[in-house]
């Protein structure tokens, strides 16, 4: 790869890293450290969310007016200077949810820039330039889940200056080295809807993404459980707090360490649509066992079960998108694919935080997977009526 892609590799993995001493710890700190209700923590953790896709837009307005070295300084500056207030202000509740929220938009204007920078640095490498981002993401996962959980352990107060401290090797990384690989991006690589325009002129093809993606939103909904309800409840039952960072560890790492795994079956099965049929069974499988589990070992196994399935799934729907999308529309598709996504994240906590509030986390885990039949449906269903010349309208 060359050296500028191992720049944009290097600073996502400690980007990713600090970021990753938070976010599995959230709700588990809104909800056992500052007594709040785990839908309340869902609610803080939908805003996050919102305010990540308003960044995303904003990014992308920024990013074609002014370029993407000053967008993503601005991004990261803002979100750095929120993470260190925060790490003074933590214990406040009004503070940490608007400062969550405020980390939230200026990640949200910096990412998407990230992934069109690594695609026009390196064009000749195609999806290598983006499987290298995918893949010091999940690194920098598992290094801050691992790392995490210990100084959680020790102190909640030494997370957030691990977290605040690594924001600011970021924004002197970006500082001091992205201007020179400031260059003319694609900028449809990464995107949400709302951030493309035009008529949806196919409309079956489109009606066949809504349908494909209604499966994909269930799938988000259910995997945001492990980083909200479930986290609270491997606390409830006298997990300690590194063990279940320990478990994002494992999700990182195997993902990292996965993917010759994932190239050998997709290799051997080519049909996107057997990859969810499996990978959404494999996901099942994951909620099964994390619902009868009580120990670090069992959840251990269910993470490993929904990492698998996660790497079957996470990558088909968007190329099955592709697949769809009509000429000149490739950028609305994947915007959908990714829209709703980020829906997926922002609804789950919630939704989940309120079930088990009013009721318990068992009827939840009976729900999800209740819930988890439709991706069957909608990935059988969605391209029927779909003719081959519905994609080049």
């Amino acid at each position: 790869m060359p050296k500028s892609i191992w720049l944009l590799v290097i600073a996502t993995t400690i980007n990713v890293t600090g970021a990753s001493f938070l976010w599995p710890l959230n709700t588990i700190y809104m909800h056992n450290e500052l007594g709040r209700s785990l839908a309340f923590a869902g609610f803080i953790l939908m805003l996050n969310q919102a305010a990540s896709i308003a960044g995303n837009l904003i990014g992308g307005a920024l990013f074609d007016k002014i370029s993407a070295y000053k967008t993503i300084l601005f991004g990261t500056g803002f979100a750095m200077t929120a993470a260190v207030i925060l790490s003074l202000l933590h214990e406040n509740i009004t503070a940490y949810s608007i400062l969550l929220i405020m980390i939230g938009f200026g990640a949200g204007i910096t990412w998407p820039v990230m992934f069109a920078m690594a695609g026009s640095i390196w064009p000749e490498g195609g999806r290598r330039a983006f499987n290298a981002i995918y893949v010091a993401q999940n690194l920098g996962v598992a290094l801050g889940a691992t790392i995490g959980g210990y100084i959680a352990s020790i102190s909640f107060d030494y997370i957030f200056m691990a977290n605040a401290s690594l924001f600011l090797v970021f924004f002197l990384i970006v500082l001091l080295t992205f201007k020179p690989i400031d260059q003319e991006r694609d900028r449809q690589m990464h995107t949400t809807v709302v951030g493309q325009s035009g008529e949806v002129k196919s409309k079956t093809a489109f009606i066949a993404l809504l349908i494909l993606c209604s499966g994909f939103l269930i799938t988000w909904m259910a995997y945001s459980q492990w980083q909200s309800t479930i986290a609270s409840y491997t606390q409830d039952i006298g997990i300690p707090l590194e063990q279940y960072s320990t478990l994002w560890a494992i999700n990182g790492f195997l993902i990292v360490l996965g993917q010759p795994l994932v190239k050998w079956f997709a290799g051997r099965i080519t049909s996107q649509k057997m990859h969810i049929y499996v990978g959404n069974t494999i996901l099942i499988g994951s909620f099964a066992v994390a619902m009868v589990s009580d120990t670090f070992t069992m959840f251990a196994v269910a993470m490993v079960i929904l990492t698998i399935g996660e790497m079957l799934v996470w990558p088909a729907v968007p190329t099955l998108a592709n697949e769809l999308a009509p000429k000149n529309r490739k950028g609305f598709y994947q915007g959908m694919v990714n829209s709703i996504a980020a829906a997926g994240r922002m609804t789950g906590p919630l939704l989940g935080g309120l079930i088990v509030d009013l009721f318990n986390i068992e009827l939840l885990f009976f729900l999800l997977l209740a819930l988890l039949l439709i991706p069957y449906f909608s990935t059988h269903f969605y391209d029927k009526g779909v003719k081959p010349k519905e994609r080049s309208a």
